[in-house]
């Protein structure tokens, strides 16, 4: 699911921040550079050779191919002529110019999210509400809902693969209500998807041509950004747990009219066929966005839990232990993916926006 709501919402307190020379301020607590117009912060050990990939918009979910090469991502860049998120391919090491459009994946309609590389790296799989409408699907109103923090759950995406050309291929889910959020195995024989199709927003596993589809997760709450370990056997992804009654009454209600309020999610792991299911982090406020370490026994993820007012990345044993704060941004960093042959990171950030909105895609080596 796209998160311009998130992003936007953490970016308006830094909007009044605007480049002044080289004069930062830094904050006394963090060490950070308080003003968002720095690439690398020095706390940042784990990370090498940062570079900035787009600039403008907000990019987000930038996703690896197979071949360590290529990123597939969502976009809403106004210079693209875009209203609302697309999804684009790019190079992996050449950041765009200021006149360059990317390689256009999806049909141009609607809105879309989520996409992933497909085997082969040839095609690539993506979530869209075009076959719904070819607008732009209408944002709901905070105000509207009581200023709650909310996501729209849109009834009419559905899963699509395109080549990389933007040449649509196929439909893989016909369902009425909500599919999307689509990631796909590094065996290559899988993928996870979350759906509205049992009347709550569930994980289910299907086969490559959509075929035998599986309910992964079972109990009331929002599963979803699920993604699979590097030997395919096991899935990461975060989770609302409702439990008192007024939350599961909020919870249902929001759900009934396509809305989420995602803020409260801890992360979850479990076999690929639900098996074995337990939580592994308890930070409380959001914890998404996560993705497995190479060695299938960390997992890096992005957290609110120290401050409200910024998202950074973290690092966390497979059995909650061993926490470790990964970035150091003052806005907002998060959709981390290590490239398949664990050498490189991309995520998305509001660091060197100079006080903008603007969130964009950066490459870092990887140090452990």
């Amino acid at each position: 699911m796209k998160y311009s709501f998130l992003i936007l919402l953490f970016s308006l307190a830094f909007v009044s921040c605007k480049k002044s020379g080289n004069k930062n301020t830094t904050d006394g607590k963090s060490g950070a550079t308080v003003i968002a117009n720095i690439i690398h912060y020095p706390q940042e050990k784990h990370l090498k050779n940062i570079k900035q990939l787009t600039f403008g918009g907000d990019n987000a979910e930038a996703y690896w191919s197979f071949d360590n090469s290529k990123l597939v991502f969502q976009s809403n860049n106004k210079k693209w002529g875009l209203n609302c998120d697309q999804i684009f391919m790019m190079n992996a090491s050449k950041p765009l110019d200021s006149t360059e459009i990317p390689q256009r994946i999806s049909t141009g309609f609607g809105r879309t999210t989520c996409s992933y590389f497909m085997p082969g790296d040839s095609t690539i799989i993506y979530a869209s509400t075009h076959l719904v409408s070819k607008d732009c699907p209408p944002v709901p109103k905070k105000e509207d809902y009581g200023n709650k923090y909310i996501w729209p759950v849109y009834k009419g995406y559905d899963i699509f693969v395109a080549d990389t050309k933007g040449n649509q291929l196929k439909q893989l889910t016909f369902n009425e209500g909500y599919d999307a959020e689509p990631t796909v195995s590094p065996k290559g024989d899988k993928i996870v998807f979350t759906s509205t199709r049992t009347g709550d927003l569930e994980l289910f596993t299907m086969n490559l041509d959509g075929s035998n589809v599986k309910q992964v997760t079972h109990e009331l709450g929002y599963d979803g950004g699920a993604f699979f370990s590097p030997d395919g056997t096991k899935l990461i992804f975060r989770s609302s747990r409702p439990k008192t009654e007024q939350e599961i009454k909020d919870y249902k209600e929001l759900l009934a009219q396509g809305l989420v309020q995602p803020i409260n999610m801890e992360l979850y792991i479990c076999n690929v066929d639900g098996s074995d299911l337990h939580k592994i982090t308890n930070l409380g406020d959001a914890n998404w966005a996560p993705f497995f370490h190479p060695s299938g026994k960390k997992i890096i993820f992005s957290s609110n839990y120290k401050t409200k007012k910024s998202f950074n990345l973290f690092m966390i044993n497979v059995d909650g232990t061993g926490l470790e704060q990964i970035t150091y941004d003052t806005v907002f960093d998060a959709f981390p993916m290590f490239s398949p042959d664990g050498k490189k990171l991309v995520f998305s950030s509001n660091r060197n926006n100079y006080g903008t909105h603007d969130t964009n895609l950066f490459v870092a080596d990887w140090v452990e």
